[in-house]
């Protein structure tokens, strides 16, 4: 069977977008495995996962997102900007649109501006209590894992945010996988290591659950980081975040927004 996939990326973190508008193109039972295979960067084509685009009861459309390891993630912000471009490109939104997504509603203005492709997304509010996030215990997350003391967030997925001195400095494969599957997370969580590089500035660097490896970007850790660090009093409501594949800027003023860039890298057939 012939399957058409578009590559896009969102500051380098890359999905592989299945057209599932107007038929189901790969079954269900097979949706995970399928991630497995094609998001392999040597056997297959390689990405963070792959976005399943189809029409939703409630919004204009709907994103499912698959990880390598085959697991169902809640949402992606960085997945959102992609899918919402592939949408745009095809005709099937306008400069606005809603995005069912696991995590709920999310509502997106977008456009070329001229040449670069920039979405703007309304994220839930982000929730620091253990019950939402979720972690055991009770009141906001702060733990002491190894040498580094942890903090939490919930922007749709579950975020562990650690303020470092330098984010260089951190070896995250061999640091953020015992934070990532500590007991306090019954659901895992993502890792993000966050450095302050300015009044209102960030740089972070984050190691992603189901793609258990550190991402060039992260929509959602984005988010998580600038909203601890502006919990914690070191930044204001518009914060200037650099992921290892370029900024985002997230405001945290009247609601929660990301604002970042997405790129069709190219498109092409599988035979599967």
């Amino acid at each position: 069977m012939e399957i058409n996939f578009v590559k896009i990326h969102g500051n380098g973190n890359d999905f592989i977008v299945i057209d599932e508008y107007e038929d189901v193109v790969i079954p269900e039972e097979v949706k995970g495995e399928f991630a497995v295979s094609y998001c392999d960067r040597r056997f297959g084509i390689g990405a963070d996962g792959v976005i399943y685009l189809s029409k939703s009861t409630t919004s204009e459309i709907r994103m499912r997102i698959f990880q390598p390891d085959a697991s169902e993630a809640e949402m992606c912000g960085n997945g959102i900007r992609c899918t919402v471009k592939y949408a745009y490109d095809a005709g099937y939104v306008r400069d606005s649109c809603t995005v069912e997504t696991m995590a709920g509603e999310m509502g997106v203005h977008m456009g070329y501006h001229p040449d670069d492709f920039l979405a703007e997304i309304a994220l839930p509010d982000p929730k620091f209590g253990r019950k939402d996030i979720p972690a055991t215990g009770e009141g906001d997350y702060k733990e002491e894992i190894g040498d580094f003391v942890v903090y939490a967030a919930n922007t749709g997925v579950p975020h562990a945010v650690i303020p470092v001195p330098s984010v260089d400095a951190i070896d995250i494969a061999a640091a953020a996988p015992a934070i990532r599957r500590h007991p306090t997370f019954p659901n895992g969580a993502n890792v993000n290591f966050v450095e302050k590089t300015g009044d209102d500035a960030i740089r972070i660097r984050t190691f992603e659950r189901g793609v258990e490896d550190e991402t060039l970007s992260c929509g959602t850790g984005a988010t998580a980081s600038a909203a601890v660090m502006h919990r914690l009093g070191l930044v204001g409501d518009t914060v200037n975040v650099e992921t290892s594949g370029g900024p985002l800027i997230i405001s945290l003023k009247a609601g929660t927004r990301m604002e970042g860039p997405a790129l069709t890298v190219f498109s092409g057939t599988i035979l599967f």
